[in-house]
């Protein structure tokens, strides 16, 4: 069981490496609106579902939950059955996606294909949840540290497929389509039995090997944006696509060596233990000897009491509908709706931007794979960085999320100011903090309302996201492009397509500082008492 929790945390890397096709949205979203004679509006509401199926997690919550119930019946059920729901639906969405731009089946009604895009992104919510929660149980002591590797490689899994892509598949985004139906669903029906809850005791040395898993993290998104930034400006030959793409798999297999370091290591001490049990009833007859001092245990059981006492009762244990009933919630719901809703409207649009301002395929292909290495470094750095200042300096957790805002809405500037390598300037601003969000929400959920029922507050303010996203994404940016448009099929050239937009965008992530402000003031009396606790435990 202590070299299985090691062998599923690498399983379960894998499967996030693969699982996250909703980033790559962008790749394939001008061949589906032409192939399907989509305007803006009706692309950007697809982009809605495919938002909402991405982030609504609450059915894979609950499945997870009723087969862990289970699991004390049979030994039968466990996270496997959540990641075959998952890799049913991925399989189901993207194929008939698939179908339909190949022209297979007649072309589908818009709700249809809104259908199709929901269930293909759904499934992510399954994969995630299975991975995550399966992670925290078996590493309880490094909930924060393992969460964040799970998201980190969630973030980076749409720059891996688009490696795979431009490698084996360049220009084909109908096989693309056809690869993102397979490939997730391949990965997680192989590995999903490997992932499992295996309930021991926490080692000493668990943070060392989870910081392996950090690292390995780290030098794979360096890898890819190395990689991105080498095509973009060199444009790497067939023959060198094929070596990199093999090197990056060798890196992505490489948490395997962490978990089989991990597994001789767990080996090795408990045979010390062994040994060191079979010698103590000798040890006991021996004259002079006497009892170990368990002083030091004592104190040190007494500190590890202390402080998960203080980790834990940071706030107030509130559920859902009493978290509803406080001003708190809806300030952080509100800024999550301009934080979260206005990054994805950017990522959504990127493509088409990038279109409109005369960017190549290539560059357009760049801009949005490097979204996933900003993304992934927004979600890893903010908790790291917001930890290690708040431990040292006191500096309350909401305060990150004001300047991480206030940055976004310098990013939507630049972004619609249209001025030459715009789009690479702002996507970094934009993509960063938008990950951010990711890192700081749930963490400061935990710390205001308590960790009991956190999964049901954080999901529930997580729907901010694709509210957000629909609300500037239709109703803003796709009105006013289409509006704006007067070439063939409505298209439209130059940077007045949206930069009105943009403007807008910067304004609402301008109003969720002034909100994440308000809710860092609101909350300073909470931070004050949860710094003076950990200094003192």
């Amino acid at each position: 069981m202590e070299a299985g929790r090691w062998i599923a945390a690498a399983a379960s890397i894998w499967i996030q490496c693969s699982c996250g096709a909703s980033y790559a949205f962008g790749i394939y979203s001008p061949f589906l609106k032409s192939s399907q004679g989509y305007d803006q509006s009706t692309l950007d509401t697809l982009s809605v579902f495919k938002d909402i199926g991405a982030n609504a997690g609450i059915l894979s919550g609950l499945l997870y939950s009723a087969v862990c119930r289970r699991r004390h019946h049979s030994s039968v059920w466990g996270p496997w059955v959540v990641h075959a729901a998952g890799a049913v639906q991925c399989f189901v969405g993207y194929f008939f996606v698939w179908l339909a731009v190949t022209g297979a089946i007649p072309r589908p009604q818009v709700p249809v294909m809104c259908l199709f895009m929901f269930l293909a992104a759904h499934a992510q919510t399954f994969f995630n949840t299975a991975n995550v929660v399966t992670a925290v149980q078996n590493f309880p002591d490094y909930s924060g540290t393992i969460v964040g590797i799970m998201k980190g490689f969630l973030g980076l899994s749409g720059a891996v497929l688009i490696q795979v892509y431009q490698t084996l598949f360049a220009g084909e985004p109908t096989t693309f389509l056809l690869m993102l139906a397979l490939l997730p669903t391949l990965v997680s029906l192989v590995l999903m039995f490997l992932v499992r809850v295996h309930h021991v005791r926490s080692s000493d040395h668990d943070k060392l090997y989870l910081n392996g898993f950090s690292l390995i993290s780290m030098i794979v998104a360096m890898y890819l944006m190395l990689l991105i930034l080498l095509n973009n400006i060199f444009g790497l030959p067939q023959w060198s696509r094929a070596l990199t793409l093999a090197l990056l798999l060798i890196l992505l297999s490489s948490p395997i060596y962490v978990a089989i370091k991990a597994q001789k290591r767990n080996f090795n001490h408990r045979l010390s233990q062994t040994s060191s049990t079979l010698k103590s009833p000798l040890m006991k007859k021996c004259p002079g000897s006497r009892e170990p001092d368990n002083s030091e245990n004592g104190i040190q059981q007494y500190k590890g009491t202390t402080s998960e006492t203080s980790l834990d009762d940071v706030g107030e244990e509130l559920n859902l509908l009493q978290a509803m009933k406080t001003l708190n919630f809806w300030l952080l719901f509100v800024a999550m709706l301009c934080g979260m809703g206005s990054g994805l409207a950017t990522i959504n649009n990127i493509s088409q931007i990038g279109e409109s301002l005369g960017y190549t395929p290539r560059e357009r292909s760049t801009l949005v794979s490097l979204w996933s290495i900003w993304n992934f470094l927004g979600r890893f750095g903010a908790g790291y960085i917001s930890d290690v200042l708040m431990h040292v300096k006191g500096w309350a957790r909401p305060l990150f999320m004001t300047l991480t805002l206030a940055a976004m809405t310098a990013g939507h500037v630049i972004v619609g100011s249209g001025f030459p390598g715009n789009l690479y300037v702002g996507s970094v601003l934009v993509g960063v903090c938008y990950g951010s969000q990711w890192s700081l929400m749930p963490t400061i959920t935990s710390e205001i309302f308590g960790v009991q029922h956190m999964g049901t507050i954080f999901n529930t303010i997580a729907v901010a996201s694709p509210l957000g996203s629909y609300i500037l994404s239709v109703r803003v940016i796709g009105y006013i492009y289409d509006k704006e448009g007067s070439g063939v099929g409505n298209s439209c050239t130059g940077t007045h397509c949206f930069m009105l937009s943009f403007f807008i965008l910067a304004c609402v992530s301008l109003f969720g500082f002034l909100v994440a402000l308000a809710l860092m003031v609101k909350t300073r009396g909470i931070y004050a008492r949860i710094v003076r606790r950990r200094i003192l435990s």
